[in-house]
């Protein structure tokens, strides 16, 4: 449980810090647009009331409780399971990216009313007109991780 809550305080730790460094404090909130490492790397201010890339973008308030609701939901079912299942350090690890990166998500629809993105990255050509966040990132990695690691809980036969 321990690597559970380290890996959480990880996730929902940098993601906020990064939040209110380039959101806050480089000003981002009022300049809109920085750009870092064209096209690579770019900070775009966003608000996200949807879901990952704008989806189940309503803009309700009750949507907004919904997926706050929902995620809380998943958190607590992905503790609970990733408790139960033999010790295997790499299947909490990325639980608790999952969950701190959720939280973080999370922690800024009950602050803000939208989730804080800022990251956009293009490469190759192709632009890019999506924005993320670090949680976005830990989310991504955690839930890649629980897919290799509870592939290797199972024995074969």
């Amino acid at each position: 449980m321990r690597l559970i809550v380290a890996a959480f305080a990880l996730a929902f730790g940098l993601d906020q810090l990064t939040k209110y460094l380039v959101v806050y404090r480089l000003g981002l909130i009022d300049r809109y647009a920085i750009d870092v490492w064209p096209p690579i790397l770019n900070f775009r201010y966003g608000e996200n009331t949807g879901i990952n890339f704008g989806l189940f973008d309503g803009g309700a308030d009750t949507g907004r409780w919904i997926l706050i609701g929902v995620s809380l939901v998943i958190c607590a079912a992905l503790t609970i399971w990733t408790t139960r299942q033999p010790a295997h350090r790499g299947l909490r690890l990325a639980a608790g990216l999952v969950i701190g990166g959720a939280l973080g998500n999370v922690y800024d629809r009950v602050l803000y009313g939208y989730v804080l993105d800022f990251l956009n990255m293009s490469c190759c050509g192709i632009n890019n007109p999506f924005v993320f966040n670090v949680a976005d990132v830990f989310i991504f990695a955690g839930a890649a991780g629980l897919i290799l690691f509870e592939g290797q809980l199972k024995k074969p036969a």
